[in-house]
């Protein structure tokens, strides 16, 4: 009998720790516009805590650490903006790096205003880059350039430099010297170094050809901090366009 009841507890209390899922049976939630009828929810007391660091951290945001000549713009194929992006890129991994990197490459994405002539600050470069984006260095195949520049055509232009392109629409030209790499014709089977930002290198922003490298070097370096590095070094900012991305 004694054994009987062990027996008993013994089902009871495994059966009493099978987990059973839990259903959700009702949802209740109101509608909060994020508009100024929030105002009146702010902590009085936080807010003052906070106003000397956020006066601080304008100050600091509105520094001048360079001065535009003039305005760099946005636009596609080709832009002052998008060559002073990559120009500087590929400047600053060639320094960094320490060794020859062939190729720079930035997305019309990734640059999200454009720079009035004047002061250049630390928001401008906040502005302009927002993300935490890595350097990197790329080896990759010729024929996968080759590949990236049809994919720049495609889209109708994005930010190189170290490189010229010619295409017709949506073709690179099959004719004379259609894409340059530092003014020698690209060879499909030669490798290739292009510095770029790590969230590129996995073939975001529909450059599927970068995650084809064979080698990849991370500079663990964030792009927008090696940019203010830049501009605080040679002052001046400035490009033009120059016929390096050509559709027509």
């Amino acid at each position: 009998m004694k054994k009987g009841i062990c027996t008993l507890l013994i089902v009871l209390g495994m059966v009493s720790c099978i987990h059973r899922p839990s259903n959700v049976t009702h949802i209740k939630g109101d509608i909060l516009l994020i508009d100024s009828g929030l105002d009146a929810m702010q902590d009085s007391t936080y807010l003052s805590e906070l106003a000397p660091i956020k006066a601080n951290l304008e100050v600091q945001l509105g520094a001048p650490i360079g001065y535009a000549p003039k305005a760099l713009e946005v636009y596609k194929p080709e832009c002052p903006m998008l060559n002073w992006a990559s120009d500087a890129l590929l400047a600053i991994a060639r320094d960094l790096s320490q060794k020859p990197v062939d190729v720079a490459v930035v997305n019309i994405g990734g640059m999200r205003c454009e720079w009035a002539a004047g002061d250049i600050t630390f928001r401008h470069v906040f502005e302009l880059m927002p993300f935490d984006n890595m350097l990197v260095v790329l080896t990759i195949k010729g024929s996968d350039l080759q590949q990236l520049c049809e994919i720049f055509a495609y889209s109708g232009g994005q930010g190189i430099a170290g490189m010229r392109i010619k295409a017709i629409g949506d073709k690179v030209m099959q004719q004379e010297a259609l894409v340059t790499i530092n003014g020698k014709p690209l060879e499909m089977d030669k490798t290739y170094t292009v510095a770029t930002s790590d969230y590129l290198s996995q073939g975001n922003d529909g450059m599927l050809p970068l995650k084809n490298h064979i080698h990849c070097w991370n500079s663990q370096e964030k792009i927008r901090d090696l940019y203010i590095e830049y501009i605080k070094q040679v002052k001046v900012v400035q490009a033009k366009v120059d016929g390096r991305m050509s559709i027509r």
